[in-house]
């Protein structure tokens, strides 16, 4: 809901004032040049009218005082009101000429609040205030517009991703119901894991919501934890299709916000199911200590991916082929989420084709200082 809008009194505009200051401005100037000429000519001019005593025509006769304040006073007054005249009307001129930048900045921004943020100012000429302030409002106007695009996307975001806890307890169910000599306790136990998992997802989700703004609570996370998390809660859906999901690594340790990076893991972990050949596939789940970094790499054998394709793949509604397992398809948002998620930790995110069909995705995230918990 918006706001209401400050009642004020009406006022003059700042044209009106610039041009008043102005014309002001420029009576002063006149009056004290005025001033400075009278004063100039009484210290010269003598009180008395003086007779040439070589002549006594009245060519000889030197103006007095008097003769010169009936003279000089009507100029004086002619001058001054021209130069009203042309104050008020050049103050007019120039004053609509210095605002007309600000007047493209207040179109832009009422253009703005009615919802319209892809409008730019893009003021042209040199750098200087109104230039520096149209600039940092399209800088602005940039952000806002990118902030209501992440917003929309939230909610395709989280039905999309709601969806996989619930496919997972669907496939729980189809094996417990054509499988009687199944153990119902460790149908229940997994049940149980899967459905913390979506409480789990809906915060990770709110968490993803405020990513950019980095306000989730970080906490000590070790990524070889959330891939073997993910690999034995996507296990039951690998089994069901025929993959192979091999995980392996090091103990790596970082900063983050466990919800979100165990959210990361699974997607890509999910993706790999999907995005894999319809028989024998094989997925391969690698954490990795460097340097500075720690790295969580995802492998699947797949149909072979162009380069070009590949760099799409994290934009929204992208896929790399056709989802071999249609009864698992998404919409295509898995790796936008991921590609948020790592941003939002300070990391990188790697997309590769691999030279035998699949991809291997590598994320790598800052390594965890070794006094962080001292």
């Amino acid at each position: 809901m918006r706001e209401a809008s400050v009642d004020r009194a009406p006022g003059l505009s700042v044209r009106l004032k610039l041009t008043l200051s102005y014309a002001a401005f420029l009576m002063l100037a006149g009056a004290l040049l005025l001033a400075a000429v009278w004063l100039f000519l009484l210290r010269y001019v003598p009180e008395r009218a003086l007779i040439d005593p070589t002549t006594t025509d009245l060519h000889g006769v030197f103006p007095v005082r008097s003769n010169l304040l009936h003279a000089f006073a009507p100029a004086a007054a002619t001058a001054l009101a021209f130069l009203l005249v042309f104050g008020l009307l050049g103050g007019w001129i120039l004053a609509g000429r210095m605002l007309a930048p600000l007047t493209r900045i207040t179109d832009a921004t009422r253009l703005a609040s009615t919802g319209s943020l892809s409008h730019r100012i893009r003021l042209p000429g040199r750098k200087d205030e109104f230039r520096e302030l149209a600039d940092a409002f399209d800088t602005m106007l940039a952000q806002l517009e990118a902030h209501v695009a992440e917003q929309q996307r939230f909610a395709a975001n989280a039905s999309h991703e709601l969806r996989t806890p619930l496919a997972i307890s669907k496939a729980l169910l189809d094996v417990a119901r054509t499988d009687p000599n199944r153990d119902a306790g460790e149908v229940i136990d997994r049940l149980h894991t899967v459905n913390t998992r979506a409480i789990d997802l809906t915060e990770a989700l709110l968490l993803l919501s405020r990513a950019n703004q980095r306000s989730f609570t970080r906490e000590r996370v070790d990524l070889s934890l959330m891939a073997e998390e993910a690999t034995e809660t996507l296990l039951p859906l690998a089994e069901k299709h025929g993959v192979i999901i091999e995980t392996w690594g090091d103990i790596t340790p970082t900063i983050g916000s466990q919800a979100l990076l165990l959210q990361l893991t699974t997607n890509l972990v999910h993706n790999a199911i999907v995005h894999n050949l319809p028989e024998q596939g094989t997925v391969w789940v690698n954490t990795s200590v460097r340097p500075k970094t720690v790295v969580l790499t995802v492998e699947n054998t797949g149909e072979k991916l162009t380069p070009q394709l590949v760099s799409t793949l994290t934009e929204p509604f992208q896929r790399g082929t056709e989802r071999i397992h249609a009864d698992h398809a998404g919409v295509g948002l898995g790796l936008a989420i991921v590609k948020t998620i790592t941003q939002a930790h300070d990391g990188t995110l790697t997309l590769t084709p691999r030279s035998a069909g699949g991809i291997r995705i590598t994320v790598e995230l800052p390594a965890m200082s070794p006094h962080a918990d001292r």
